[in-house]
Protein backbone atom coordinates (compact mmCIF):
# COMPACT_ATOMS: atom_id res chain seq x y z
CA UNK A 1 0.00 0.00 0.00
CA UNK A 2 1.31 3.42 -0.94
CA UNK A 3 1.30 6.04 1.79
CA UNK A 4 -0.88 9.06 1.10
CA UNK A 5 0.64 12.44 1.94
CA UNK A 6 -0.77 14.16 5.00
CA UNK A 7 -2.47 17.43 4.08
CA UNK A 8 -3.20 20.44 6.24
CA UNK A 9 -6.89 19.63 6.11
CA UNK A 10 -6.33 16.01 7.13
CA UNK A 11 -4.03 17.01 9.99
CA UNK A 12 -6.68 19.30 11.40
CA UNK A 13 -9.43 16.73 10.82
CA UNK A 14 -7.43 13.98 12.57
CA UNK A 15 -6.85 16.16 15.62
CA UNK A 16 -10.47 17.31 15.68
CA UNK A 17 -11.69 13.72 15.46
CA UNK A 18 -9.59 12.51 18.38
CA UNK A 19 -10.69 15.50 20.48
CA UNK A 20 -14.37 15.20 19.52
CA UNK A 21 -14.47 18.66 17.96
CA UNK A 22 -15.25 20.16 14.58
CA UNK A 23 -12.11 20.81 12.50
CA UNK A 24 -12.97 24.51 12.33
CA UNK A 25 -12.79 24.66 16.12
CA UNK A 26 -9.17 23.48 16.23
CA UNK A 27 -6.79 26.47 16.29
CA UNK A 28 -3.55 26.22 14.35
CA UNK A 29 -1.46 28.23 16.77
CA UNK A 30 -2.68 27.28 20.25
CA UNK A 31 -1.60 24.58 22.68
CA UNK A 32 -3.81 21.56 22.00
CA UNK A 33 -3.48 20.38 25.60
CA UNK A 34 -5.87 23.23 26.41
CA UNK A 35 -8.38 21.53 24.09
CA UNK A 36 -8.11 18.12 25.75
CA UNK A 37 -5.12 16.54 24.02
CA UNK A 38 -3.36 14.12 26.35
CA UNK A 39 -0.46 11.70 25.93
CA UNK A 40 -2.68 8.74 25.03
CA UNK A 41 -4.45 10.68 22.29
CA UNK A 42 -1.14 12.02 21.02
CA UNK A 43 0.29 8.50 20.80
CA UNK A 44 -2.85 7.42 18.93
CA UNK A 45 -2.40 10.24 16.42
CA UNK A 46 1.27 9.38 15.88
CA UNK A 47 0.38 5.71 15.35
CA UNK A 48 -2.35 6.61 12.85
CA UNK A 49 -0.03 8.90 10.89
CA UNK A 50 2.61 6.16 10.81
CA UNK A 51 0.04 3.58 9.64
CA UNK A 52 -1.90 5.74 7.17
CA UNK A 53 0.80 8.08 5.86
CA UNK A 54 4.11 6.34 6.57
CA UNK A 55 5.21 9.21 8.82
CA UNK A 56 7.74 8.42 11.53
CA UNK A 57 7.69 11.12 14.18
CA UNK A 58 8.86 11.00 17.77
CA UNK A 59 6.25 11.41 20.48
CA UNK A 60 8.60 13.81 22.31
CA UNK A 61 8.82 16.08 19.26
CA UNK A 62 5.04 16.32 19.05
CA UNK A 63 4.66 16.78 22.80
CA UNK A 64 7.27 19.55 22.92
CA UNK A 65 4.96 22.01 21.15
CA UNK A 66 1.44 20.61 20.75
CA UNK A 67 0.14 22.99 18.10
CA UNK A 68 -0.78 22.30 14.48
CA UNK A 69 1.57 24.95 13.14
CA UNK A 70 4.50 23.31 14.96
CA UNK A 71 3.53 19.79 13.88
CA UNK A 72 3.09 20.54 10.17
CA UNK A 73 6.84 20.68 9.36
CA UNK A 74 7.56 17.64 11.57
CA UNK A 75 4.95 15.64 9.67
CA UNK A 76 6.05 16.79 6.22
CA UNK A 77 2.95 18.90 5.66
CA UNK A 78 3.61 21.85 3.41
CA UNK A 79 1.49 24.80 2.39
CA UNK A 80 -0.12 27.78 4.04
CA UNK A 81 -2.71 27.94 6.77
CA UNK A 82 -5.88 29.45 5.43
Amino acid sequence: MTAVALTLEQLRADVADILGEDPEEIPVDENLVDYGLDSVRLMSLAAAWRRDHGIEVAFADLAEKPALEAWAPLLGVTGCWV
